[in-house]
């Protein structure tokens, strides 16, 4: 109640507007995605936001931090000379243990004349004031910050070797520089490098199917969650529309959170999932029967590729390991599509295990608490062709995941971006070749060390990786 009535004396304060100025229907900015998702280059992006608005922001933050409340920003992208811009879009800050305060701390207004600036991460949606407005056909646009990864390469590392590999469900990433303007407050902020992804919704969807991909967007995607999404447990309780307000009392959150077909397919999506996986239960592991079923009703290849990159890269925040972090799509055809993302601790960064030692055969549970990958490598040839996967990763005469080959690819990023990368949030100045401080394997390194997995000093992730393939 004290935070509530804080942001209410703050509100009539400063004469807040809460509705975003009219603007007239369409507003596109026409084009391929690929133009923006370009990791060859380095764009420049500013969002412009009006110093009411930015200050909303911020209460909205301290009344509820998880909040998914957006206020009303310009949004600038200029690449080779060529400016585009696209008013009234809709801002907000995102993570879970990652979201922070942009500026200041609780309670505390944009300050003009000193700033505290704070990395963060931000969410773009194009077309929250004008209906199925894209900007280079994307309707939203997810910008994060470096958190804990000195070497400005972790995700888009990962996201670049699941576009190698073939894995199409994979967002696309790239690089990208922010600049936030506070309209009427202090000088233009710079933030540093940030990387741009691509958001798991319409504009994602619709990309795939032009692509070819799959047979409709119309389908039901899902936002798997909690360290509960184990694909095992369906209990009606767990699936659901999430909805985070600036309440916490009022927020309700599902572990399956569906993000299409919200206004009157939710039970119909319900009875699709749960049919998904209560009919694969009972089929014997390693049976023809199980076999045809899961031909049927998923696309086991690229599941299996998906996963070789996972478990290569060491995603221990994932689905296998700790029933978290993922997206699945059911097309209209009735198949199922898994979606990786998030993929900020990996290449070194980890918990629970060590990510570059740790068998890729057992990466998580293949008891009943994970149903999908126990039914999936129960067969023989599933787990024989998951096994090649990972060798052709790890091959020296392909340019995926081999050493030599990695270093070469981050060095190049390193190359375009560190120029660009001291900032004036004073945070995450320079490139440090050490994974997140929390984590619990603090040897690995990603330019440097040897293949001996902590053992005898820094180790090398790529190489120890390697080193441990065992088949």
């Amino acid at each position: 109640m004290k935070k509530i009535l804080l942001f209410l004396a703050l509100m009539l304060l400063l004469g807040c507007a809460t509705k975003p100025p009219y603007v007239p229907p369409g507003g596109d900015i026409a084009g391929s995605s690929d133009y923006v998702f370009d990791i060859t280059s380095l764009p420049e992006i500013t969002i412009t936001v009006p110093l009411e608005e930015w200050n909303l922001l911020l209460s909205n933050y301290d009344i509820n931090r998880d909040n998914e409340e957006k206020v009303v920003a310009h949004f600038a992208f200029k690449k080779n000379g060529k400016v585009d811009e696209i008013a009234n879009v809709g801002l907000r800050l995102r993570g879970n243990t990652s979201r922070k305060r942009p500026e200041g701390y609780e309670g505390q207004p944009h300050n003009p004349i000193n700033p505290d600036w704070r990395h963060a991460h931000f969410s773009v949606k194009f077309d929250e004031y004008v209906s199925k407005r894209t900007f280079y056909s994307i309707d939203h646009l997810i910008l994060k910050w470096f958190k804990d990864d000195g070497m400005y390469c972790r995700e888009i590392y990962c996201y670049d070797l699941f576009k190698r590999f073939g894995v199409w469900t994979a967002p696309r990433a790239s690089y990208a520089k922010l600049t936030i303007n506070i309209e009427g407050g202090a000088e233009p902020a710079y933030f540093g490098v940030y990387a741009m992804i691509e958001g798991v919704n319409d504009s994602y969807l619709d990309y795939r199917k032009e692509q070819g991909k799959w047979a409709s967007s119309k389908g039901n995607l899902w936002k798997a969650k909690f360290s509960q999404a184990d694909l095992s447990n369906m209990d009606d309780w767990r699936m659901g529309i999430s909805n985070v307000t600036l309440d916490p009392a009022e927020t309700v959150e599902y572990v399956y959170d569906l993000k299409t077909n919200k206004k009157t397919g939710l039970d119909a999506a319900k009875s699709e999932l749960k049919d998904f996986i209560n009919n694969m239960n009972p089929l014997k592991s390693g049976s023809v029967a199980l076999k045809s079923y899961l031909e049927e009703h998923m696309d086991v290849d690229l599941f299996l590729r998906a996963y070789a990159v996972n478990v290569m890269v060491g995603m221990w925040d994932d689905y296998w390991m700790s029933a978290n972090n993922y997206y699945f799509y059911f097309d209209t055809n009735g198949k199922f599509y898994f979606i990786p993302f998030d993929y900020d601790n990996t290449l070194g960064t980890s918990l629970y295990v060590n990510a570059g030692t740790h068998d890729m055969l057992n990466w998580g549970p293949r008891d009943g608490t994970r149903v999908l990958m126990r039914k999936v490598l129960s067969i023989q040839e599933y787990e024989d062709r998951f096994k090649e996967y990972i060798k052709e990763l790890a091959d020296a005469n392909n340019d995926l995941f081999y050493t030599t080959k990695s270093i070469a690819r981050i060095q190049s990023w390193h190359a375009m971006i560190e120029p660009y990368i001291a900032n004036d949030t004073g945070q995450d100045m320079n490139l440090v070749d050490v994974p997140g401080s929390w984590g619990n394997c603090e040897f690995y390194r990603i330019l440097s060390g040897n293949d001996e997995g902590g053992e005898n000093g820094d180790a090398n992730f790529f190489k120890t990786k390697i080193k441990s393939i065992y088949w």
